[in-house]
């Protein structure tokens, strides 16, 4: 087979062309340097029909798109976009942090180019609505627009009304405007889609039913831990997709995937792996391990709001601020380092859901959110991970939190060093535990957690030394995958503390800074 750009067309050489003569109208016989050929448009739909007839031709993506954004795609992305303008239904099942955000869009993009898709919805996590999907449409799809349906129900059923390409919503808001978007979708992206494993929870039941009312929208179920309890797991995605080798019924499934041991208690059957692979097709999965021109650490963030709670402490410090800054202007005098670090941590505690009143008490706020994203990131992750928490009142109420789903490792300065090498020991060797929750301030330099893929800031520090060497706890020469580190923020402070971090920046000044611009802000 040769692809002859310049022409969009693929030059093939058969045994037998009336087989794709007959198959696609669009193809035609020629005769090259002396040899019958078959001459075959190279797009999207005479692609998929020499597909069906056992021919690999490649997706036209690979040939004749642009590939925008900040960024060149690395090989697994291509493949991976390739894949899903192939396949009307598909799973992504590549691992977090392998960039199936990127390769979504580009394969929209590219179906949106081609004539196939007009206007595409986006279900994925409230945490990733805004940071994940909106920045990357916003920075990497600029000749596209995007609309974010959050808020009110009104607002969610407003926004649907506005005339852009994406619409990203989250997995229980989607509920709420199914109705409206009957008949309005052609492609459907489901971002974490092993929250709709369970085929008797609203989210799910509530997909199904849209899915079937609009059977020619294209699906995309996107998720990197397909099964994160048990081979049951992925019965749901199978069903969603369509797979036809996939048992029409949940108990001959789970008959097929696991046995009995008691009454009560199922256990994996032996060939449970390679059940679950067969029914969870068609997919494309890459590991880290494959993804060998990926960066040696990607860095991420995932954005959550502040509940009510939250915002009345955060804004109500925030206006004392601007009126003590105003105050000291006209004065002439200045907040010192020492206050402005001090009021930092008091609205980074906020932000993380315990704070300490005038007492030095531990004060719990509501912080669902965070705690949710918290949650949703270990889960998505798959195997085990470290959460660095700057604040102990927030360490000991994360550990109450977290301990309810998976086994939890604490390290922090109240534990005495012989336990810590314990806990360290048994993090690198063994199953448990599955969680390290520590504050960065007591990984030790040269400590080795290599075990661990993953890092989650729950919030941020003001160190770039301890920022740098945390971080450093699961690299080292010669690893073989990429190293996630992911950061959770709320407010603007959040954010830019982690910017800094990023680029190895002092933080001192930080808080004025934000206060001045909030200043002028009010002003103009």
């Amino acid at each position: 087979m040769l692809v002859v750009e310049d022409a969009k067309a693929l030059v093939l050489k058969l045994d037998t062309p009336a087989r794709v003569l007959d198959s696609i109208a669009s193809s035609r016989l020629a005769k090259i340097q002396g040899q019958e050929v078959v001459l075959v448009p190279h797009k999207l739909d005479e692609v998929r029909v020499l597909r069906n007839l056992g021919i690999r031709a490649p997706s036209p993506i690979l040939h004749y798109y642009g590939w925008p954004g900040n960024f060149n795609p690395f090989s697994h992305q291509r493949q991976t976009s390739a894949f899903l303008t192939m396949h009307p239904k598909a799973l992504v099942l590549n691992e977090i942090g392998t960039g199936k955000t990127a390769s979504a869009l580009w394969s929209a993009d590219y179906l949106m180019n081609a004539g196939a898709v007009k206007k595409v919805l986006i279900i994925s996590p409230l945490s990733t609505l805004e940071r994940v999907w909106g920045d990357a449409i916003y920075k990497d799809m600029i000749h596209r627009k995007a609309v974010v349906l959050h808020g009110t129900a009104k607002r969610r059923k407003q926004r649907l009304k506005a005339d852009v390409d994406f619409y990203i919503v989250n997995h229980d808001g989607f509920g709420i405007i199914a109705a409206d978007a009957m008949g309005m979708f052609d492609l459907v992206i489901v971002d974490e889609a092993a929250v709709y494993r369970n085929t008797q929870s609203n989210k799910y039941k509530r997909l199904n039913k849209w899915m079937q009312a609009n059977p020619e929208t294209r699906l995309w179920l996107m998720t990197g831990t397909p099964t994160p309890n048990e081979p049951t797991d992925a019965w749901s995605l199978s069903q969603l997709v369509g797979n036809p080798s996939s048992p029409r019924t949940f108990g001959r499934f789970r008959d097929q995937v696991m046995y009995r041991d008691g009454m009560y208690t199922y256990l994996p059957r032996a060939g449970s792996v390679e059940t679950v692979k067969n029914v969870l097709q068609p997919a494309v999965r890459y590991s880290r391990e494959e993804c060998l021109d990926l960066p040696d650490t990607m860095t991420s963030f995932r954005g959550v709001d502040l509940t009510p709670e939250q915002k009345t402490y955060h804004d109500k410090m925030m206006k004392d601020l601007i009126v003590e800054a105003a105050q000291e202007r006209v004065t002439g005098t200045q907040i010192t380092a020492v206050t402005e670090a001090v009021k930092l941590q008091k609205l980074v505690q906020i932000a993380c859901g315990v704070a300490y009143n005038d007492k030095g008490e531990n004060v719990e706020l509501d912080c669902a959110p965070r705690i949710a994203a918290t949650t949703e990131l270990v889960e998505q992750v798959g195997g085990k991970v470290i959460i660095f928490v700057p604040l102990t009142g927030t360490l000991h109420m994360l550990e109450r939190e977290l301990s309810k789903h998976w086994t939890v490792g604490v390290i922090n300065g109240q534990v005495p060093a012989s336990k810590r090498n314990v806990i360290f020991h048994n993090f690198q060797n063994s199953d448990t535990p599955h969680i390290l929750l520590a504050h960065p301030g007591t990984m030790a330099h040269g400590l080795t957690l290599t075990v661990a893929r993953t890092i989650i800031w729950y919030g941020p520090i003001t160190s770039n030394e301890t920022y740098v060497q945390a971080n450093g706890r699961i690299e080292r020469i010669g690893k073989q995958f990429t190293s996630n580190v992911i950061h959770i923020a709320a407010t603007k402070l959040e954010y830019a503390m982690y910017n800094r971090l990023k680029k190895k920046q002092r933080t001192q000044g930080l808080l004025l800074e934000l206060i001045q611009a909030e200043m002028e802000s009010n002003n103009g």
